[in-house]
C-alpha cells in the first residue's frame, strides 16, 4: 500500500473511533499534501509526499523548540504528539553512525580535505541516502569530519 492510500485509510480508520486527536494530525496531513498537488497541477509522488511530511515533522521540532524557551510545556506536549503522529509515515531514519560510515565513504571517495568541499560532500551524501537522514545531520558530520 503507498503512503498516500495508508494515510488515507488509517484517516477513515481514526475517525470510525473517534480518535480527536489522530484526526487531527491526519486532516493536517492531507491538508498539506493536497495543498502540494495544487501548487504542482498533478498528483504527487510519493516522494514529495515524503518531502511534505518531513516539512511537517521539521514544523514541529521547531515549535517544540520555541514552547520549551518560552516555558509552555503544555503547548510542546501537543506538538511532541503530532510529531509521533508525522513520524510514523517518514522511512526510517539512518543512526548517527551510519550516517558517518556514509559520509567517511564520501569523503574518500571524493578525495575532499578541506571545508570548501563541504557542499559537494553533503549533496553527495544526501543524494546516497535519500529520505534516511536530514541535512542538518549530514552538515553536523561532515563539518566536524572536514575541520
Amino acid at each position: 500500500m503507498d503512503l498516500l492510500n495508508k494515510i488515507e485509510q488509517d484517516y477513515k480508520e481514526a475517525l470510525r473511533e473517534r480518535n480527536e486527536s489522530k484526526v487531527s494530525v491526519l486532516r493536517m496531513i492531507k491538508s498539506a499534501l493536497k495543498n502540494m498537488e495544487i501548487e504542482k497541477g498533478e498528483s504527487i509522488t510519493e516522494n514529495e509526499a515524503i518531502n511534505v511530511l518531513q516539512k511537517q515533522a521539521k514544523q514541529r521540532r521547531d515549535s517544540i523548540d520555541q514552547y520549551r524557551a518560552g516555558g509552555r510545556e503544555d503547548l510542546a506536549k501537543i506538538e511532541e504528539n503530532e510529531l509521533v503522529e508525522i513520524e510514523v509515515y517518514l522511512p526510517k531514519k539512518m543512526n548517527r553512525d551510519e550516517v558517518e560510515e556514509k559520509v567517511e565513504a564520501v569523503i574518500k571517495k571524493l578525495e575532499a580535505t578541506s571545508m570548501q568541499q563541504m557542499g559537494q560532500v553533503i549533496k553527495e551524501v544526501i543524494c546516497i541516502t535519500g529520505n534516511q537522514t536530514d541535512g542538518q545531520t549530514v552538515a553536523e558530520i561532515v563539518r566536524s569530519k572536514l575541520a
